[in-house]
């Protein structure tokens, strides 16, 4: 057994190093000890895979040591977002397995476990799993392995969800970059099904992504972002490698921020679907999201940083909207898993509701805040771990930062220090698998950010 380490979402490695077959198989055993340890030999598992290099073999590989040891599993029998997958783990009351290093590199590949309520593991059934690494577990009893499309129901489920008759109406070109991700044949085709129309890029498999990153983020689709521009009254979406996060471009051609979409969709949903309830988001999202729930009456629940917090605060309190400042969101009625595919139907929607531009939203937004917000981050490369507790301290002690008063100090992860301009604050927080400190920044104006990071 080497270099298993699961980080906030599973655990990555690269292929032919450390992800290996003898690691795989160390893990999926880890994996089959927690299910039958918590719920029994009968306990269904389904397993998926995005497009990456091997994917497909170690989740065959995985799919056949679980029968082996006496568990029925149910296999895609296609390439399948992380979002399908956690749906079916929730109506079919499955653990699921997915096969997938989400916006990683290429090279690299993880498993990810999602227990039967359709969310990451919480940090209690990640250290059980790993604490089963090596562990022998011996087979109980004759299993199987039998494929199964996932498909079906997610998309009945969607189609609950979003009022496609709606985006029908809607006077707006649309343009999908498939990005080579797992969404290809999922977003394009409820699209297709719904006969709404739309144009798209990039739209097969590849184990490589293009030679970019499977990562919805500008640089990594100069090509949407081009395509937007040339083409009159027109906007686009595309999700990362295994379709658990979005990126949006509005019609200037301009990426419209996952806090500016959380902000747009919470407004949407509580305006034009009649929910009530709260709003979650992380330490590290935006005070806009903040400011956008005082103006509309609702609560704020902030976590720490990564999904995995999200979903648990959403299951403890079913709020309107969970969202993250990486690009990943869900909202009440769905999983509180992260679903990228959900996010572009729901700013689809919003916009046919409204009958406006997507940059007209987004001027609304920053009306309705009195400004308009800007995000940074630097990654801090240290030597060793206590080099990290040494810069902590330093900002735990911090009365002034950049010129301006800390007027508040919160600790939930990390140190995140609000500054009194109420526009502003910096959060220092260690990286969960790196000697690395991550620190972000927020302020109403470019300037200050370069001067917070200086």
């Amino acid at each position: 057994m080497t270099n298993i380490k699961f980080g906030t979402d599973g655990w990555r490695a690269v292929v032919g190093a450390d992800f290996n077959k003898g690691n795989v198989e160390i893990v999926t055993k880890a994996i089959a000890k927690y299910v039958f340890d918590n719920f029994g030999i009968y306990k269904k598992i389904i397993i998926g895979y995005d497009p990456r290099n091997m994917a497909r073999e170690f989740s065959q590989q995985c799919a056949n040591i679980l029968a082996d040891l006496g568990f029925n599993v149910l296999y895609s029998d296609k390439v399948i977002p992380t979002p399908v997958l956690a749906y079916n783990a929730k109506i079919k009351d499955a653990c699921a397995i997915m096969f997938t290093a989400s916006h990683n590199p290429p090279e690299y590949l993880g498993i990810k476990f999602i227990p039967d309520y359709a969310g990451p593991a919480t940090s209690d059934i990640t250290d059980e799993i790993v604490s089963n690494l090596g562990v022998e577990f011996t087979r109980k009893n004759n299993g199987s392995v039998k494929e199964f499309d996932f498909a079906p129901a997610y998309f009945k489920h969607i189609r609950s969800l979003i009022d496609f008759n709606k985006i029908r109406q809607l006077n707006k070109n649309i343009i999908f970059d498939g990005l080579y991700s797992a969404t290809i044949g999922y977003f394009d085709k409820l699209l297709c099904d719904e006969d709404i129309k739309f144009s798209s890029i990039h739209m097969m498999h590849d184990v490589n992504f293009g030679g970019g990153m499977p990562e919805p983020k500008p640089k990594f689709m100069p090509d949407l972002i081009e395509m937007v521009k040339n083409t009159r009254n027109a906007v686009g979406f595309a999700n990362d490698g295994d379709g658990d996060r979005f990126g949006v471009i509005n019609e200037n051609g301009d990426y419209v921020t996952p806090n500016e979409i959380i902000a747009i969709l919470m407004l949407h949903l509580k305006k034009h679907k009649n929910m009530d309830g709260c709003i979650i988001k992380t330490v590290g999202a935006s005070l806009m999201l903040d400011k956008v729930a005082e103006k509309c009456g609702i609560e704020v629940i902030e976590t720490a940083v990564g999904f995995k917090h999200v979903g648990e605060a959403m299951r403890k309190f079913n709020p309107v909207i969970g969202g993250e400042e990486s690009g990943g969101l869900s909202i009440r009625g769905h999983i509180p898993e992260k679903d990228g595919i959900l996010a572009n139907l729901l700013i689809l929607e919003a916009m046919a509701y409204e009958n406006k531009t997507l940059i007209q939203l987004q001027n609304e937004l920053f009306e309705l805040v009195g400004c308009k917000f800007y995000n940074d981050r630097t990654d801090l490369k240290l030597e060793k771990r206590e080099d990290i507790e040494k810069v902590i301290e330093k900002f735990k002690t911090t009365d002034e930062f950049a010129g301006l008063k800390v007027i508040r100090k919160d600790f939930k992860d990390g140190v995140k220090l609000y500054l009194e301009d109420n526009a502003s604050w910096v959060l220092a927080r260690p990286s969960g698998t790196e000697p690395l400190l991550r620190i972000y920044f927020e302020s109403d104006s470019i300037e200050k950010i370069e001067k917070f990071k200086k």
